[in-house]
């Protein structure tokens, strides 16, 4: 039996505002003889014997093409040996003309590329519906998973798979190929729709996606982990991306605030995967982090799943790294005691240090087998919690189970007033029947109870702390929350696909955004349940302008991007990555809300790298739409980064400060690493 992968969706539609930009450079094309000018020249038919392949002049472009006859199945066509030309992880974009003629055959018909790595893997790249008598073009985009083997790949084109072909006209149609083409693609991620609204709070950031985020207070500032969800979002040509499946994120993302309104982008973690640092690990899912001083020196510790099979953990020397693998394999596997029941996953972890030093690990879910069973879908007893050892990279004794109501992930624990709150993701009903007492589906909810390791009990449900995002923004999927106390008030994260929806202008594709709210209390301990909403949350702080500001802050913006550059952080020291803003072009902004400029300010600086000759960074007040009242010309030596500045005229007060960008349309402008202000 044959498997088969569909990756991309058959039709074109353009995503909206969304910037796909593939870089080709002279013979990108992996196929050989794509156009067939050389006749069958590194062609042969997909399983010998199965179909004809003949030069033919009838082509799209050029003298060459193939005309396929003789079909014996729906998988005969002509087929080229990719081994040793694609790699596992890399993303590739594929495209096809097709044909048929036949009057006998039904006036439309569907036409598909596909890989065919080995064995029963296949996977289709590519398809379209043509109408007979007619060129239609197949394109898609796709990435070859980090596990695949690829020593025997093969790329052909085809009619749509069936394993009985009746009546063979409807099937096994003569049909003609030209112009194959196979290109390592490389893309833009950036979203040129405006993902969140000045004022807006949520989505936390716009530029790029970010799940599961757990917060960490250290130093005045709030961090968030989160699984980069940008890693595996691959919009092709036509603007679109397969769904999220997750398989390839093996980076961790972080961003932080001390107001929580600007954030800083401070990149991607390389945890998983060869180049990573646990080069154990596969992948890096919901990311937990923890600070202990041992032995006098101040550690960091950030927690992950390596998909729902183990968890592991990396220590860095602070917040931002640098980051290093101390315990040389995995934390949580199934043969950690007590962790597994032999079908719960072993992944989400969350992490509690108590106020005597001892440390927890609480991980776990699934559970449900689909049996249809109450107790197996209301009780599946699938999630953890371990202590451990003081090194805070080895356990303790035996993991005990936490039997919350309808569990299904995503395990969080903070403590509040002697209390201890256990938080996690509900189940979608997959088997039901779902007892109407507890937790509503797809949900946040949680148990309260007097000891960190519980008893974890369905008598300690105390309720929702909130439901599905679908409730509030249209589109739902799963969930990952944190809570975290920070300048004396309790808030709560959450994903949603807020951004994934206004890039592609409707559903999402599973591409999930991080969230904040304000999280309180009643006069029993219980928590009131958090509505979603586009708000966010108030400031904390205004910003102080009269410093080193990483131009990488922002509260809003629309159209740029961020990368990492070499050289140490201007504003967060030599320890830290430095990133700058990139992929600027013509309108692009940026901002920053709330900034004091206090008894004036007269003067404003740019680091930048010109990349054209001609362009400008526009100053505005409190809209990206009013008044100029500076402009910094960004006229130094194309490639070489240079601080630029403008007279500011002394602005007083609090001020959004927005950064327009202007210059040659179809180019990208400059980077932008830091600004800074100067008293008037």
């Amino acid at each position: 039996m044959r498997r088969r992968v569909a990756l991309v969706a058959t039709g074109v539609m353009l995503a909206a505002g969304l910037v796909t930009t593939p870089v080709r450079a002279a013979d990108a094309n992996l196929v050989v003889n794509g156009g067939f000018e050389d006749g069958l020249a590194g062609w042969f038919s997909n399983t010998a014997g199965s179909a004809t392949l003949s030069p033919t002049t009838d082509a799209f472009t050029g003298s060459g093409a193939v005309l396929v006859t003789n079909r014996t199945n729906t998988s005969s066509g002509p087929m080229q040996d990719l081994s040793g030309k694609v790699q596992a992880g890399k993303i590739y974009t594929v495209s096809a003309r097709v044909k048929y003629e036949n009057p006998a055959s039904p006036a439309t018909k569907n036409f598909v590329v596909t890989m065919h790595y080995g064995g029963s893997s296949y996977t289709n790249l590519g398809s379209v519906t043509v109408p007979r008598g007619q060129w239609g073009l197949i394109r898609g985009t796709f990435a070859v998973p980090m596990a695949q083997n690829v020593t025997t790949a093969r790329i052909f084109v085809e009619t749509q798979w069936t394993a009985t072909p009746t009546p063979p006209e409807a099937h096994l149609m003569d049909f003609t190929v030209d112009d194959v083409a196979l290109e390592e693609y490389t893309r833009s991620r950036t979203f040129e729709v405006l993902g969140k609204l000045p004022g807006e709070g949520n989505p936390i950031i716009s530029h790029k996606f970010g799940a599961d985020a757990n917060a960490f207070v250290h130093g005045g500032r709030v961090y968030l982990y989160m699984t980069n969800d940008t890693q595996v979002y691959y919009p092709g040509p036509d603007g679109i991306s397969p769904t999220n499946t997750y398989g390839g994120i093996n980076t961790i993302t972080v961003i932080s605030s001390n107001d929580l309104v600007n954030w800083v982008d401070h990149g991607e973690i390389p945890v998983a995967g060869p180049d990573g640092i646990a080069r154990y690990a596969n992948q890096s899912w919901a990311p937990a982090m923890a600070r202990k001083v041992i032995d006098g020196k101040e550690k960091f510790f950030l927690y992950f799943a390596n998909n729902g099979g183990s968890t592991g953990v990396i220590v860095g020397d602070s917040p931002l790294g640098p980051w290093r693998d101390e315990r040389g394999s995995l934390l949580i596997t199934s043969a950690t005691p007590g962790a597994s029941n032999g079908r719960n996953w072993l992944f989400d972890p969350g992490v509690l240090i108590d106020n005597d030093g001892q440390s927890y690990l609480y991980f776990g879910g699934g559970g449900d087998d689909r049996s249809g069973s109450y107790e197996n879908t209301n009780h599946p007893k699938s999630t953890r919690v371990i202590r451990l050892g003081d090194d805070m990279i080895s356990t303790v004794g035996s993991a005990e189970v936490i039997d919350a109501p309808l569990t299904f992930e995503a395990s969080h624990v903070f403590k509040r007033r002697g209390k201890y709150y256990y938080s996690y993701s509900t189940n979608f009903g997959f088997s039901g029947p779902v007892d109407p007492n507890g937790p509503p589906t797809g949900a946040i909810a949680y148990l309260m109870a007097d000891d960190p390791m519980g008893p974890w009990t369905p008598d300690k449900y105390a309720g929702v702390i909130f439901r599905n995002p679908g409730v509030y923004f249209g589109v739902g999927g799963n969930n990952h929350q944190s809570v975290f106390k920070f300048k004396g008030e309790y808030y709560f994260t959450y994903h949603a696909q807020t951004l994934n929806t206004r890039a592609t202008g409707g559903t999402g594709q599973g591409f999930r955004s991080p969230h904040i709210a304000k999280l309180a209390f009643n006069e029993d301990g219980t928590i009131q349940e958090v509505i979603g909403s586009y708000a966010g949350v108030d400031k904390v702080r205004d910003v102080n302008p009269y410093r080193v500001i990483e131009a990488e802050t922002v509260a809003w913006q629309q159209g740029i991007a961020t990368k990492k550059t070499t050289g140490a952080s201007e504003e967060f020291g030599a320890r830290a990555p430095n990133l700058v803003v990139h992929d600027v072009d013509n309108g692009d902004w940026t901002s920053l809300a709330s900034v004091d400029f206090r008894r004036g300010a007269g003067g404003v600086t740019a680091k930048v790298l010109p990349l054209v000759q001609g362009g400008q960074i526009q100053l505005r007040l409190d809209d990206r739409a009013a008044p100029v009242v500076a402009t910094i010309p960004v006229d130094a030596p194309v490639g070489e980064w240079t601080s630029v500045t403008a007279a500011l005229g002394g602005v007083t007060g609090v001020h959004d400060v927005y950064f327009t960008y202007t210059g040659p349309d179809g180019a990208d402008l400059f980077e932008v690493d830091s600004w800074s202000f100067t008293r008037s």
